[in-house]
């Protein structure tokens, strides 16, 4: 997609240090940076409240002010048009206000900004969610049969706490250096080398003073760093207890930056992980060198080492894992090192998955909060779904539906009356309780409950993972068992990878009849889940593009009991040696006892009944993502007694057993008992840079977004590219070797010598199979390379008499080919009368400010920053500001309005220009 990259205009009028172009990504600014456009866009235009457009052609902004700060968090803020992705804004330093560069003009229309929403994680921002519905409590999970191994149990081992601050480091990308400071926990009189667990948290608020605080980076003076690194010792102390040593790390330079990183940080979080293990591998090999935090505990084992990421901490460390396999570009790595490490396994706690690329070959557990206010469309789940024929799928890849947790409460630092900082609780339902995750209502989990939940499927990860214990393996793989330690919280889990058979994975190749093959991310009448449903699907998380092909679900709908939905695969599928028929099944929230019968058909024709599922629907009241896939399992025993050639399966069929009711099949598998070796695949590293050039004077010349291909295997990835519609983009299927530099996506930039702003032109990448994508997003980066015009304002009617324009004359000292807005301030006027409402037309005041006359108040006034614009357009080399006046007949002497220019730096630091000043006489 061709974007103009944000290049304000920077107006000199004598000051042509300020005339050269806005960074590539503006910091954030103050509110009252923004400067209002000289056509009105507020809600009197069609907006709602809250919401402007501000400024003209290549420096358009959709702005929206949020009532009160937006807690920093995680998830993206996002600006839709209805179901159309406009962007992703910029924030100010107190979270108020985010703005959004329009690229293309067609969006600026009226008609194309109806229904604007602003969202993070599909979770609504702009206005309050719809109240929840006044109802009882909803239904909860029956408590799981315990396991034989209860993992939450203090272990043997007397536990030591201490903390190391390292010299700071400088990440690609990142103006300030980020720290290096890290709380250890580990045991004490434990025998020989010891497994290591490293702890990152997510995106949180960087500094605080008092009950304030912000996502600045370094801290101001008088601030103090938010301690989020220390936000985990209750999981820290329990694996240190059963012999592990812990290290939390500290990640505030990484989030007070990482609004300027495509990936959202990802990449500059795994180099810090990779930092610190760095360190750790040179601490084992001079073990004199070590700070006293880690050498009063036992050696570690970096040959056995898990990754613990919460929230973005969660996508970095997924990131982690596989740049310790396979290195990322050296120019982009903050550790352009080889590994000494070997990751065993990763537990992600409400993480985020923007590029949507999972690590296929390290066994991971991602948790998901039921009331997560923050990532709230669990698109974590991600973690396990995309792993799907990627790799060999051997390692286990498991899902965790934690009921009643919030997201901010796994770390003490981030939950009220624990946290040193001010912290809250990320959930919120409006006026009304929501009767599931209100605190004090339904199944909502107490702050110190969902952490030792959290601690005790931490360390079922860590037994499973790490020790390669089976007897942990119930607890994460859908087989229906629990921990006490995590009692009272509701906990359900599912599974792909791990030596699974697929049965059935949804994709145009099956032929389906009584049900339909629905796509995950689409809205409409083919969509799984259309508009109206209440509540989101974790499978069905969004991508940075659309359309997204290759994610679909299987559709049942029935009003009748006897209802079969049958699923035909291309070709026969093998369930030789499974136990079971693993079937990942939704049902809507807050339904209770869906029936199914499970049939298996052979190649031959032959048939037997398995058995029936029966699933409740999550508690949910539309708030949360509770379209979840729950396991429910059916023997193959009876197609053995059948006599079914278990090597030639060809249908499935699910038939209701319920009068109504529907339900989603995301894929069945072949299940057998018993944890797989995790045997690393052979794959493709594919990561798109982003290509930056000159836009030259003249001709037209052929780019190529770089596709850097590296790895040890063959795969397959998809590329989104730029279509015919610049709003639109097109998949495209690549196969991708290692050394491969052919794959480059060309693009065309023409020269002149005017100038007309920086574009940027768009790729994303996603893996299909046998590959993993590390850079996800890149491109062409095209540098104007004109200067930009220099600004003249001359009066022109300066002086005049009521019912008459005061107008001045904006000039430039060549044309653009973009428009160009000059903005003004209207400064309170000392030592004289100032104009006021009533002077001026009133549909000029309704048009400009969304103001009537009355009650009457100084143009200074008239909004708490009134701003006017001039717009000069493309090719044009003027334009004029005029402030109509009217007659009042009132004999009031003469009444003037002081205009302040103001303009921008390349850093969109705000610097003052000169003040033109207007004066209005009585007409009589």
């Amino acid at each position: 997609m061709a974007t103009a990259a944000v290049t304000a205009l920077a107006l000199a009028v004598g000051l042509p240090e300020l005339a050269h172009a806005s960074p590539d990504q503006p910091r954030a600014q103050r509110s009252d940076d923004l400067i209002s456009t000289g056509q009105s866009d507020g809600p009197g235009d069609g907006l709602p409240p809250g919401w402007e457009l501000t400024g003209d052609g290549a420096e358009k902004h959709l702005v929206w002010r949020a009532p009160q700060p937006v807690p920093m968090g995680d998830a993206r803020v996002e600006f839709y048009a209805g179901d159309r992705l406009l962007g992703r804004p910029t924030a100010t330093d107190d979270q108020q206000t985010f703005r959004l560069k329009l690229d293309d003009e067609a969006v600026t229309a009226k008609d194309a900004l109806g229904d604007l929403q602003a969202l993070a994680a599909g979770r609504r921002l702009d206005k309050p969610e719809p109240t929840a519905p006044p109802r009882g409590a909803a239904p909860t999970p029956d408590r799981l049969p315990a396991a034989e191994v209860d993992p939450g149990k203090p272990g043997k081992y007397r536990t030591v706490k201490g903390e190391y601050d390292l010299e700071s480091v400088k990440l690609p990308g990142f103006p300030a250096k980020v720290e290096m400071r890290a709380t250890v926990v580990g045991p004490v009189g434990a025998p020989g080398k010891r497994p290591l667990a490293l702890f990152l948290h997510g995106r949180h608020g960087t500094c605080y003073k008092g009950d304030q605080s912000d996502g600045s980076w370094p801290c101001k003076s008088g601030w103090k760093p938010i301690p989020s690194y220390q936000g985990y010792l209750h999981d820290q102390k329990l694996l240190a207890s059963q012999g592990y040593v812990t290290v939390s790390i500290s990640a505030n330079g990484i989030n007070g930056q990482d609004d300027r990183a495509p990936d959202g940080g990802a990449q500059a979080r795994s180099s810090l992980v990779r930092q610190h293990l760095g360190r750790f591998a040179d601490w084992a090999a001079d073990p004199s060198k070590a700070p006293g935090a880690v050498r009063g505990t036992a050696p570690v084992d970096l040959d056995r080492v898990m990754l613990v990421g919460h929230s973005r901490g969660g996508e970095g460390v997924n990131r982690a894992a596989f740049d310790s396999r396979y290195q990322p570009p050296a120019d982009e790595d903050g550790y352009p090192h080889k590994a000494r490490w070997q990751i065993r396994g990763t537990v992600l706690i409400g993480p985020t998955i923007f590029g949507q690329n999972p690590d296929p070959d390290v066994p991971s557990m991602t948790l998901l909060p039921g009331c997560d206010g923050d990532v709230s469309d669990l698109q974590g789940q991600l973690y396990s779904d995309n792993t799907r024929g990627v790799g060999n799928g051997s390692a286990l890849h498991s899902s965790v539906y934690m009921v009643g947790a919030n997201h901010n409460f796994f770390n003490t630092e981030w939950t009220p009356g624990q946290a040193q900082a001010p912290a809250n609780d990320d959930f919120s339902s409006g006026p009304r309780p929501d009767p599931v995750c209100s605190p004090g209502h339904g199944p909502r989990l107490k702050a110190k409950q969902q952490q030792k939940a959290g601690s005790t499927y931490i360390a079922a990860a860590a037994r499973l993972f790490v020790e390669g214990d089976d007897a942990a393996r119930p607890l994460l793989d859908g087989s229906g068992k629990g921990a006490p330690s995590a009692n009272p919280a509701r906990v359900l889990t599912h599974a792909v990878g791990g030596r699974r058979t697929p049965a059935v994975v949804p994709g145009r190749s099956l032929t389906v009849t009584g049900g339909t093959l629905c796509d995950q991310t689409s809205s409409g009448s083919k969509g799984c889940l259309t508009r109206g449903a209440k509540g989101q699907s974790p499978h069905f998380a969004g991508f940075e593009v659309s359309p997204d092909p290759g994610r679909y679900a299987l559709a049942m709908n029935w009003s009748r009991t006897g209802s079969t939905m049958s699923v035909k695969n291309a070709r026969p599928v093998s369930l030789e040696g499974s136990d079971a028929l693993a079937l990942r099944l939704i049902v809507p929230p807050n339904t209770k006892g869906t029936k199914l019968d499970v049939t298996a058909v052979d190649a031959s024709g032959k048939r037997a009944k398995l058995g029936q599922v029966r699933a409740d629907g999550l508690p949910g009241s539309g708030y949360m993502a509770t379209y979840w896939g729950q396991e429910l399992r059916v023997p193959l025993k009876a197609a053995t007694r059948a006599g079914l050639d278990l090597k030639q399966i060809q249908s499935l069929e699910l038939t209701s057993r319920t009068g109504s009711g529907k339900a989603w099949l995301m894929d069945a598998w072949g299940w057998r008992p018993g944890t797989a070796e995790a045997r690393p695949s052979k794959l493709a590293r594919v990561d798109v840079g982003r290509l930056q050039v000159d836009e030259g004077d003249s001709g037209v010349r052929t780019y190529r977004a770089p596709v850097r291909v590296t790895g040890d295997g063959n795969g397959k990835v998809r590329l989104f590219v730029p279509g015919p519609n610049p709003d639109k983009f097109v998949a495209k299927t690549v196969t991708v070797r290692p050394g491969d530099t052919s794959i480059g996506v060309p693009f065309k930039v023409k020269g002149n010598k005017r100038y007309g702003g920086s574009t940027a032109q768009d790729v994303f990448a996603k893996t299909i199979s046998g590959a993993v994508v590390g850079g996800y997003h890149g491109g062409v980066f095209v540098r104007e390379d004109d200067p930009m015009p220099k600004v003249s304002v001359k009066p022109v009617a300066a002086k005049v008499t009521e019912g008459k324009p005061l107008k001045w004359r904006v000039s430039l000292s060549e044309a653009a080919d973009v428009e160009t807005y000059v903005a003004f301030r209207i400064e309170r006027v000392s030592g004289g009368k100032e104009l006021s409402t009533k002077d001026v037309d009133k549909a000029w005041l309704k048009r400009q400010f969304d103001s009537k006359p009355t009650p009457v108040r100084a143009l200074s006034k008239v909004t708490p920053d009134p701003y006017l614009s001039v717009e000069v357009k493309a090719g044009k080399r003027s334009a004029e500001l005029s402030i109509p006046t009217v007659k009042d007949r009132v004999r009031e002497g003469q009444e003037s309005v002081r205009l302040r220019l103001y303009t921008f730096d390349e850093n969109w630091n705000e610097h003052r220009g000169p003040v033109f000043t207007g004066r209005v006489r009585d007409a009589s």
